[in-house]
């Protein structure tokens, strides 16, 4: 992740052809790929080749949570991901270590509700190359992020971790230019936004999202 003059835009959760190659046409920055069994969206180590081999002139992201040393070296063998999205509960050193498996860096995904929460991200700050601040998940969710919740995003207002940043959580297309205004972000990463059902993107939806960032 870097800094930029424009917003920069993750479509994540891809898990088909027809909606990587729409992201790449319509100009998304980041594609990211989850291997993650308990989410709706996971992609097997076989189709992260397939669909990251498409990826363009946009940065293939890998999302993992709380991921083992032989499953990033899978994962690295499988696609050598641009970047390593680690969303579980890693330790900054446990962020420090998988950059040996990105092409390009680690970024770490933490929940938000308050202002206190953003204070998580001190500790990351020299151990990743960016952030991605997601809603913070109910405290029985079977997964950490991709739920689909709007959450309070001025709270990031003013806010600097040190590191470039994206924001996420219950973005869609209608919400998407407010959300910027409201938190500032530099960039966005969309999920459930522009899909049709869970795990089911939408072309259209992909490339609405993209021109809505764009505009706004």
């Amino acid at each position: 992740m870097s800094a930029s003059s424009h917003t920069q835009i993750k479509i994540c959760g891809l898990n088909s052809i027809a909606a990587v190659d729409a992201a790449v046409a319509a100009g998304a920055d980041y594609l990211g790929f989850i291997h993650f069994p308990k989410s709706p969206r996971h992609v097997s180590l076989a189709q992260m080749r397939e669909l990251a081999a498409r990826k363009g002139a946009a940065k293939s992201v890998a999302v993992l949570v709380d991921p083992d040393e032989a499953l990033m070296g899978e994962v690295l063998r499988a696609m050598r991901p641009d970047y390593i999205q680690l969303h579980g509960g890693e330790s900054p050193m446990r962020c420090l270590d998988a950059r040996h498996y990105a092409e390009l860096g680690v970024w770490k995904a933490l929940g938000v509700s308050t202002a206190q929460d953003l204070e998580r991200a001190r500790a990351y700050q020299n151990h990743v190359d960016g952030f991605v601040f997601d809603a913070k998940p109910p405290k029985h969710a079977d997964r950490p992020g991709g739920l689909g919740q709007a959450w309070d995003y001025g709270v990031l207002k003013g806010f600097d971790p040190g590191q470039p940043w994206l924001l996420a959580g219950g973005l869609t297309i209608d919400s998407v230019a407010d959300a910027i205004a409201q938190s500032g972000a530099p960039g966005v990463d969309v999920v459930s936004g522009v899909e049709s059902a869970p795990g089911v993107k939408c072309v259209d939806k992909i490339k609405a999202f993209i021109t809505a960032v764009k505009a706004a």
